[in-house]
């Protein structure tokens, strides 16, 4: 399965963030949850550090673009085979330095890409 990192994760189950998070768990994949603060999503703990990684599939973003600047050196050292852009964060300065390290910046909804197969 594909680990994913989904930064800007909250436990508030109004939050697409929260809803992804669950989904991508119960889709069996490995997800590290980093939000602003520290809470759990079912038994997916949120934490508000940003530990190295490796192995990191995918990068799912629940962050507006002026709350990504301060991400994008971490999201870049985490070496993703792919960053998806949640409607709302869509950020084309973000995505030409993702793909210019060689990795696929898509501008998808993870919750439509996990229930139609596509994730």
């Amino acid at each position: 399965m594909k680990k994913t990192v989904v930064l800007g994760a909250s436990e508030n189950p109004s939050r697409y963030s929260f809803m992804a998070t669950s989904r991508l768990v119960a889709h069996g994949h490995t997800v590290v949850a980093i939000g602003n603060k520290e809470g759990k999503i079912g038994n997916t703990d949120i934490i508000k550090e940003h530990p190295a990684m490796d192995d990191v599939d995918t990068v799912t973003l629940y962050l507006n673009p002026t709350n990504q600047k301060p991400y994008y050196d971490y999201i870049l050292s985490l070496k993703p085979k792919r960053v998806i852009f949640n409607p709302g964060t869509e950020n084309p300065e973000l995505e030409e330095m993702v793909e210019a390290q060689g990795a696929k910046a898509m501008e998808a909804c993870t919750l439509v890409l996990l229930s139609t197969g596509q994730y």
